[in-house]
């Protein structure tokens, strides 16, 4: 449904564009079938370019719905569910692909609701009213910037309202980063003999599961947010790399319940430590996400410091596996092949843990 406003003030009236059917000439709002793969706000927006030659922003999520007749070409017809999705107008084009089919024409609220039949799409035109606008167009700056560079302006407030929230992005980013420092102090306390196998392991698997639905509402959050903190596929791949580090702490914690280890070497308990400093610096550094440019030093350091305990992680690996293999060269293989397995479990989870690090100064290097 494109529309716009009369003027830049709050309370300016709303104006509805319609267009003529092709064979009725009713006045109609833009619309058609979404093509595969496409979204269908987009494929709204493509609607009105091609059937009423208008661009603006469109609106992710409908205003609501309305249902029609359609006529088929054979004389039969049936009813369809249509899903009307705001257009902010900005531009209107002199030239379009249907402009010799259909006429345009500006109508105000009234006018459009007493123009279109449809009782339900009557009742969507006329919820564009003045006051619900202009109680709309107060409610926060979120997409102030926005609103000045499509050229919208102020009629940007009813666009605004019908948006999804920004989401709660950074929340969910350090709730995950809790779910990793309780894993990690599990694992710790479960290779430094502080707690018994089963409920270390116990523990490290709660936690990933709790992970992992933080996890999914970061994409559920991507998905339905309109406007997200910085770019989509960083956050897919932020939280990804987060999702990895847990992940990886269950695999270790599998692999000793499953291999029934009961002992651990100096360097597997030093390795807990390890994993236990990188997971509290990388919660540390989650919430600098909320200003990046203000702690872009902090993190810089912070992630250097994650860099240097993940060196720390190779050396103990390393001096690790000797010692594990210099115990079994004369003696059972077995030994040496589930210890090596173990070592190398956790010296993934303290890689993962800087994988976090890095995806988050990669993403301060694109917003400096």
């Amino acid at each position: 449904m494109p529309y716009r406003a009369e003027s830049d003030a709050l309370d300016a009236p709303i104006r509805i564009l319609l267009i003529t059917s092709r064979e009725t000439k009713r006045w109609v709002i833009p619309k058609g079938n979404a093509p595969s793969g496409m979204m269908s706000h987009q494929a709204a927006a493509e609607e009105a370019e091609e059937e009423a030659g208008v661009l603006g922003a469109v609106c992710p999520t409908p205003l609501g719905s309305y249902r029609y007749r359609k006529r088929r070409g054979n004389g039969a017809s049936l009813m369809v569910d249509v899903e009307v999705f705001p257009l902010a107008v900005n531009r209107e084009l002199e030239s379009w692909k249907e402009s010799r089919e259909r006429e345009r024409r500006w109508f105000s609220l009234a006018e459009a609701a007493e123009a279109v039949e449809e009782s339900d799409l009557r009742d969507l035109i006329r919820s564009f009213g003045a006051s619900e606008f202009k109680a709309a167009a107060k409610r926060g700056n979120i997409l102030g910037a926005v609103a000045q560079k499509s050229g919208i302006s102020g009629m940007f407030g009813w666009f605004q309202r019908l948006l999804p929230k920004q989401g709660n992005f950074f929340d969910l980013f350090e709730a995950h980063a809790v779910t990793l420092v309780a894993g990690a102090r599990a694992l710790d306390s479960l290779l430094a003999g502080r707690v018994s196998i089963e409920s270390g392991c116990a523990e490290i698997f709660k936690q990933e599961h709790l992970a992992d639905e933080i996890a999914g509402e970061v994409m559920h959050e991507t998905g339905r947010s309109f406007i997200t903190p910085f770019d989509r596929g960083d956050i897919e791949e932020l939280i990804g790399s987060m999702d990895d580090a847990i992940d990886q702490m269950r695999k270790t914690a599998k692999a000793i319940a499953l291999y029934e280890v009961e002992r651990f070497e100096p360097d597997m308990a030093e390795l807990g430590v390890v994993v236990v400093q990188a997971s509290e610096r990388v919660a540390r550094l989650l919430p600098m996400l909320r200003d990046i440019k203000k702690n872009a030093v902090a993190i810089g350091a912070l992630a250097k410091e994650i860099g240097a305990i993940e060196e720390r992680s190779d050396v103990l690996h390393g001096q690790g596996l000797k010692a594990l293999f210099r115990a079994h060269r004369g003696g059972e293989a077995m030994g040496f092949i589930v210890g090596a397995e173990v070592y190398d479990h956790l010296e993934k989870v303290v890689d993962r843990l800087e994988d976090v690090a890095k995806r988050v100064s990669r993403i301060v290097l694109e917003h400096l």
